[in-house]
């Protein structure tokens, strides 16, 4: 079994800063790490290529420095490791991101074998579109199974994968053939330790680095800012609330008598909040 695990190099979202002036982000100093949601999509490859036999590929599309976060996934227990980079490549939005991972998965196949599943993060801290995971799953014509929770199930011979995955109002279990697309939900397992002979690996590893030409892809126009119709008009901080947080002085501390001052008081400043919710209990 073949398994391709997309990842993405970001920004760490807890030290980045925006320009007051220009309103844009501030990356000069910023360290970069693996996308934490995209952390759980490999190890959920990890966990089937060890059940199941085979190979995880983690594949990154980015600038060369991209490469350390790579190492990383190899560090982990990824066999190999792919970095799509190319000046084309520059200001790609999801969906010129989309078909150049797109791609690359099938140049992918091309020299390591077919992936009867492709896994990212169910979306990147720095877009938060979950948008390029179904994008490619779209491209490459696979089924596509979003925002999964759970691997039930995995069926070889037989070509198909059980599944958990949250929707509006609950969860979802699904079967569906392969090969399929898979984005992986936040807390659905934990990242491994590496061991000491795959660190050792991943330190000496050769990382395949394709430019456009090499991932096979003809038309550059559909990559980088030319393939791209997003246009971001301006990034800023939001301000900061004046409003101070009210407090509320009870004479009576059992946890009932809060309770019904607090709902009082949320009542008495949103006198519509209370008329909802007496005509929504009427309808039960």
């Amino acid at each position: 079994m073949h398994i391709v695990v997309c990842i993405k190099q970001v920004p760490d979202s807890a030290q980045i800063r925006v320009h007051p002036v220009t309103n844009t982000i501030m990356r000069q100093g910023v360290p970069t790490i693996i996308n934490p949601y995209d952390l759980f999509a490999v190890e959920e490859a990890l966990r089937l290529r060890d059940k199941f036999g085979g190979e995880v590929t983690v594949l990154t599309m980015g600038p060369p420095m991209a490469e350390d976060s790579l190492r990383k996934a190899l560090g982990f227990g990824a066999n190999r490791a792919v970095l799509l980079t190319d000046r084309f490549f520059a200001g790609s939005d999801t969906l010129a991101t989309s078909y150049a991972l797109s791609q690359a998965v099938k140049k992918i196949g091309e020299t390591w074998g077919e992936a009867q599943i492709v896994f990212t993060g169910k979306q990147t801290i720095d877009g938060d579109t979950a948008q390029v995971g179904p994008g490619i799953a779209r491209r490459l014509g696979l089924n596509q199974l979003t925002y999964v929770s759970a691997i039930h199930d995995l069926d070889l011979a037989g070509g198909t994968i059980r599944v958990s995955r949250r929707a509006e109002g609950g969860v979802q279990e699904l079967t569906t053939k392969l090969p399929a697309l898979i984005t992986m939900l936040e807390g659905t397992n934990e990242i491994r330790r590496g061991t000491v002979q795959d660190v050792l690996r991943a330190s000496r590893a050769e990382v395949t680095v394709w430019n456009a030409a090499q991932a096979g892809i003809a038309d550059v126009t559909n990559c980088g800012l030319r393939g791209s119709p997003t246009v971001v008009k301006r990034v800023f901080a939001p301000q900061a609330r004046a409003v101070k947080a009210d407090q509320i002085e009870v004479k009576d501390r059992k946890p009932e008598a809060v309770a019904a001052d607090l709902i009082e008081k949320i009542f008495a400043t949103q006198p519509a909040l209370e008329a909802e919710l007496v005509r929504t209990a009427a309808q039960y």
